[in-house]
């Protein structure tokens, strides 16, 4: 549990929020950066979701990937990344990369069916989101003391950041095969010595070694468990559990540290009681049970537990609410 005067995330200067779709990551993302400033930090909020709520929860128009300050939040900045935008850019970069390649290897094809397969595969989108993560981490990271990343629904997030790993493994990989097919290629028209000044000109290998610098560096600061923590959120339900509980194990198998886990929705036995029909006390009961589970499966990986609201949370006092019960609250099991 979070100690007063801390801040909800601890020392984490990178926070990422998933879970299954629909448990709350949203509130308890938004919640967590508010927290933070209320510590004096300089927060910046990113919502990585393509159904953006950050619009909605705090009342104020954050759309078009531009980052904007939250009004009656001293520090707290948010933006919405847009998918569209993100990956029209991605695609002009890799064409540009692809169209490179192909004229300096002197291929006497057509590039563009080889570019629309390229741009176009499954992986792309996660692809060009991990660009814009890079970015937000490298960038951003150094005019805010926290950035806390609204994943997608936590298997969209686990791809994202999983891709990490097989992303360094491609750079690499194409860095040595395009070096060898210069080195090839030169040898056939310069001495020796020559060969590897012609090879440092080649704009394509300056290209993938800028960019495999820029992977490295982000994927030190991911892996770094003082400087990055994957936060999830769950309610007291079989399926949001199960889903945290697999999801953990993946996580942390891609050397990505959990920070810990936050419990939404949960229906306090007092509110339980001024209910005449009886099925919120049933509902109680239930969740209980399922509380029960969280602390067994979790142990001392749960940071907090957050009440159900008897309406939509919206707005810095609703905000407020949610880290009283995140730092207070404890249900009873």
């Amino acid at each position: 549990m979070v100690k007063d005067g801390e801040p909800l995330v601890g020392g984490h200067k990178f926070v990422f929020v998933g879970g299954k779709g629909g448990v709350g990551k949203t509130v308890i993302a938004a919640a967590l950066g508010f927290d933070a400033t209320l510590q004096g930090k300089k927060v910046l909020l990113a919502s990585l979701n393509p159904v953006h709520s950050l619009t909605s929860l705090f009342g104020q128009n954050l759309s078009g990937g531009r980052l904007v300050s939250i009004e009656g939040v001293k520090g707290l900045d948010a933006v919405e990344v847009e998918i569209e935008d993100i990956v029209r850019d991605y695609k002009t970069k890799m064409t540009g990369r692809l169209r490179e390649f192909f004229r300096w290897a002197e291929v006497p094809i057509n590039p563009d069916p080889f570019i629309e397969v390229a741009t176009t595969n499954p992986a792309f989108h996660e692809s060009a989101m991990f660009d814009r993560v890079m970015d937000l981490i490298l960038e951003a990271g150094g005019n805010y003391d926290l950035v806390v990343f609204d994943t997608a629904a936590v298997a969209n997030a686990v791809r994202l950041i999983g891709l990490s790993k097989l992303y360094g493994l491609w750079l690499a990989r194409m860095i040595q095969s395009r070096r060898e097919a210069q080195q090839y290629r030169l040898s056939l028209s310069f001495r020796k010595e020559k060969v590897q000044e012609e090879i440092k000109k080649d704009p394509v290998i300056a290209d993938l070694i800028s960019l495999h610098e820029k992977f490295t560096k982000t994927r030190e600061i991911i892996t770094n468990p003082k400087l990055t923590g994957f936060y999830f959120v769950t309610t007291p339900e079989s399926l949001p559990i199960s889903v945290v509980v697999r999801f953990i194990k993946m996580v942390e198998a891609f050397n990505i540290p959990v920070g810990g886990v936050f419990v939404n929705n949960v229906i306090d036995a007092a509110d339980a009681s001024s209910d005449p029909s009886g099925y919120l006390a049933a509902k109680v009961e239930e969740q209980r049970r399922y509380l029960t589970m969280i602390a067994e499966q979790m142990g001392d990986k749960v940071m907090g537990y957050v009440r159900s609201f008897p309406s939509e949370v919206r707005g810095v006092d609703a905000l407020k609410a949610v880290i009283e019960d995140l730092r207070s609250y404890r249900p009873a099991i």
